[in-house]
């Protein structure tokens, strides 16, 4: 449990074209008790998010405030504005989440009972049709076995954690002295790799990681991660989206070099040539993922806006 004054909490959500989505979220921040105010980037909606949120001062009793980008710059820039956003109001915990999760009602609560002793941690994220099951699966620290049941978490857990892992992004605390100390996401990676190179990115900074296994987060289920491949040794995140696998195959090989070393990184080129050549094969994939690799070689973050409508 902390100990001393309160921390001023300000939740952050980064949102995009899912009012519905953010609404009902926005409502449930409203029943949070320790929540000083709720920040919402806007990235550049055009299903009416912005006007609502200039209609909503408040979400219950908690302040409500509203920023619309002038274009669209995914999770990675809104993340970026929206930490900023909340260091700038004073905020000494920041709550970061997208629009589509649901934190249970005494999901801060739960995390806060951890404030002294973590500086970047989350709950577990479930699925919303299937509360007994993991939208993300977790690998648990120091084996290879991937757990997707809740109950198998929490049996691993210690002390209601599981140190050395958390899914970003998704109903995360950090500290506004991590932030200090590493910085702002990514905003040049758009999509996919941002939330995990910031978790990599603390970590290297001595950050103590955790998810707390008494905390939920539901959120809609996203399917079977990972197409299995090389008979069924290991799995490729296959994605339809040119504009997801681009940025995919980008940032990933980005965060490989940076934090893997180049031996990892070159596994990766090799995987996804294996994947493309002979698990499912396209030629258009193989020289999609080529370009978007030389890119991030290159440390050109521009070319996944061809792929914006």
């Amino acid at each position: 449990m902390t100990t001393g004054p309160l921390p001023r909490i300000v939740a952050v959500v980064v949102t995009f074209n899912r009012l519905e989505l953010l609404q009902k979220l926005v409502a449930r921040l409203g029943e949070i008790d320790g929540l000083a105010e709720v920040l919402v980037v806007d990235n550049a909606s055009s299903d009416g998010t912005g006007e609502w949120l200039a209609s909503r001062p408040t979400t219950g009793e908690v302040p409500l405030s509203g920023r619309t980008l002038t274009t669209n710059r995914g999770g990675a820039g809104g993340f970026h504005d929206g930490l900023a956003w909340a260091i700038d109001r004073e905020a000494d915990l920041v709550w970061l989440m997208d629009d589509d999760g649901l934190p249970d009602v005494d999901c801060l609560d739960q995390l806060l009972r951890e404030t002294d002793n973590l500086d970047f941690w989350g709950p577990l994220v479930v699925d919303e049709a299937d509360p007994d099951r993991l939208v993300f699966p977790i690998r648990l620290p120091g084996r290879t076995r991937v757990v997707h049941a809740v109950d198998d978490v929490r049996r691993a857990a210690r002390r209601d954690r599981i140190d050395g892992i958390v899914i970003p992004f998704n109903g995360v605390l950090v500290t506004k002295e991590l932030v200090d100390r590493i910085g702002l996401p990514r905003e040049e990676f758009f999509i996919w790799g941002d939330d995990h190179e910031y978790r990599l990115r603390a970590e290297e900074a001595g950050a103590r990681v955790a998810t707390v296994v008494t905390a939920t987060v539901r959120h809609p289920s996203v399917g079977n991660l990972g197409t299995p491949m090389m008979f069924g040794r290991t799995t490729y995140n296959d994605s339809p989206s040119d504009l997801k696998h681009y940025c995919m195959a980008r940032n990933n090989l980005v965060n490989l070099r940076d934090y893997r070393g180049p031996l990892h990184a070159l596994a990766f080129v090799v995987k996804t040539a294996w994947f493309y050549a002979f698990t499912r094969p396209s030629l258009s994939r193989l020289r999609l993922s080529a370009g978007a690799m030389r890119a991030g070689i290159a440390g050109d973050f521009d070319g996944h806006r061809r792929f914006l409508s």
